[in-house]
């Protein structure tokens, strides 16, 4: 039975207003708006049964957490020190300003180079000590997962810490080392959603699957506002609405199934979701369900055109398609198995592998960046495809390979959010993935399984 882990970054605090550096520094408190926006998680969680709540102790998480389960009633947050913020001890209580003027280089690592930051930190001798601060927290969130996965198997938990443990907490998760650091985002009182197949252990049959990450909806904002600073384009990845053969798990492919009813409704309820962002440009699949998904989106943007390519077409699945797991596994005995545990591994009967759709879909996916970079403004773009090819996407941005496929849920319908800090050339950053709230109102993806 899978642990599910719902991961909360704290309110916005009054560090956070004034750009302040943070880390283990606890002066730092929830402001009004902050405190609206824990109350928000309790309203948007309150009918989750929840067996456990961990924090961290600094008081801008514990009040965070505090007033979540004051919402959603019936339990304590438990604290740990496993979940304090990364500890920066030479910048804490500094602005980010400063830090840039006073420590340049340690600074362009943090943004360009996280795992090689180091501090020199005095000691009472008088002697200073190496210490590398995202290597440190990475460890930290390893340590967490490794005690509670141990304590609450089968069980649903919420966890409320900080930006930097969080980014931590889901890479590791999903099989991320700390040179990831800035490829993931937490927004204050964003919502993660982690489903851990076991224990804590190596190896990717132990990793967790990512069902969302970042959800903001529930605080007011559709998606996660695009950061100070960046200038390149921010992409809207949109799994395609419902069709009857995924209704019915059937594995579709490279064979054209139109969208259904829900489907539709589906594509409707994305663009009253995405109505609110300035939309600069349009690129989806040409196959039917992607395409008729991204039109429906695009009445609420009529001003912007549509860009088709094959590119972003569903993997093929050659002798499968239009075919049930049973069929298959009857006519293809134990590559089904293969397929759903070490997929990078299965050559498609007459089909593809998943670095031929890695290989198209990466294609594609940057010509799609590099259109849109070096503009005057950000330009976002939205980019509706398949679950495959989401999914690899999803893999190559956040840095993993063919072999974490199975890791990132996409639901029917379903909104992620990549951006580009300078363009096609610069290392991109998740802001969101898999928000599907716009669906169902659910934390939760609750969108059919169906097969590819």
């Amino acid at each position: 039975m899978k642990t599910r882990v719902i991961v909360v970054r704290h309110g916005e605090s009054t560090f956070n207003v004034k750009r302040i550096i943070q880390g283990h520094h606890d002066e730092s408190l929830l402001t009004e708006k902050g405190e609206d926006q824990a109350r928000q998680v309790g309203q948007f969680i309150k009918g989750i049964s929840i067996d456990a709540v961990y924090c961290s102790p600094l008081k801008r998480a514990a009040r965070t957490a505090a007033l979540i389960t004051e919402v959603i009633g019936g339990i304590s947050p438990q604290s740990t020190d496993l979940l304090k913020e990364i500890s920066l001890p030479l910048w804490e209580a500094m602005s980010f300003t400063d830090v840039e003027a006073q420590y340049p280089e340690e600074y362009k690592a943090w943004r360009h180079d996280p795992k090689a930051l180091k501090m020199s930190v005095p000691q009472a001798d008088g002697s200073t000590q190496a210490f590398y601060p995202v290597r440190a927290i990475w460890q930290q969130a390893a340590d967490f997962w490794r005690q509670l996965l141990a304590q609450h198997q089968g069980q649903t938990l919420l966890v409320v810490a900080h930006s930097a443990i969080n980014r931590a907490l889901v890479g590791t998760a999903i099989g991320l080392g700390p040179e990831s650091l800035n490829r993931l985002y937490q927004a204050n009182c964003g919502i993660s959603v982690l489903n851990f197949p076991g224990g804590w252990g190596e190896g990717v049959q132990a990793r967790a699957q990512l069902e969302s990450m970042n959800s903001t909806s529930h605080v007011g904002s559709a998606v996660p506002a695009l950061r100070s600073g960046f200038k390149g384009p921010r992409l809207l990845l949109v799994r395609h609405g419902e069709t009857e053969w995924n209704r019915e798990s059937r594995f579709q492919g490279q064979i054209d199934i139109p969208l259904n009813d829900n489907g539709r409704a589906q594509a409707s309820q994305a663009g009253a979701f995405l109505k609110g962002i300035p939309i600069d440009g349009a690129v989806s699949s040409s196959m039917m369900r992607p395409k008729e998904t991204a039109e429906i989106i695009l009445n609420q943007h009529s001003d912007v055109s549509l860009a088709v390519t094959k590119g972003l077409w569903e993997i093929s699945h050659g002798q499968w398609e239009g075919k049930f797991e049973h069929e298959i596994e009857a006519g293809f005995p134990g590559m089904l198995a293969a397929w759903q545990t070490k997929p990078e591994t299965v050559q498609m009967p007459d089909g593809e592998n998943l670095q031929d759709v890695w290989d198209r879909a990466v294609k594609a996916w940057h010509e799609i960046v590099a259109q849109y970079s070096q503009q005057e403004t950000p330009k976002t773009v939205l980019v509706v495809a398949h679950d495959a090819i989401n999914k690899a996407i999803l893999c190559y941005v956040t840095g993993l390979g063919p072999e974490a496929f199975w890791q990132f849920k996409q639901g029917n319908g379903a909104v992620s959010v990549i951006d580009y800090p300078e363009g096609v050339d610069s290392e991109p950053m998740l802001s969101a993935a898999n928000i599907t709230a716009h669906l169902s109102g659910s934390l939760f993806d609750m969108t059919a399984a169906g097969a590819l």
